[in-house]
């Protein structure tokens, strides 16, 4: 049974590890989200501007030293996770 937990685990992570999300995480990506909304420079007609990723991934860095969350994968991700998580809730509340 420990050979079988043992191969597991190293086809895991051949295969990269999933980032597991911490409420504080969340919290200061939204905030972040709405900041850069607010400033307007990276705002466009059907959401954000292109590179407003880059500037996230910094603004998150400054926030939360440690988190190491890249623009491409990391944040990109979560954005779509959260985007689809809230669109659920507003179809049952409304």
């Amino acid at each position: 049974m420990s050979s079988f937990s043992q191969s597991s685990v190293s086809s895991q992570n051949s295969r990269g590890t999933k980032k597991k999300w911490f409420l504080e995480e969340d919290v200061t990506l939204v905030a972040c989200m709405v900041d850069l909304y607010n400033v307007g420079i990276y705002n466009a007609n059907t959401g954000f501007k292109v590179d407003y990723l880059n500037k996230l991934e910094r603004m998150l860095e400054k926030v939360l030293p440690h988190a190491m969350l890249k623009a491409k994968y990391n944040l990109e991700s979560r954005i779509r996770t959260l985007k689809n998580d809230w669109a659920i809730i507003y179809h049952m509340l409304s």
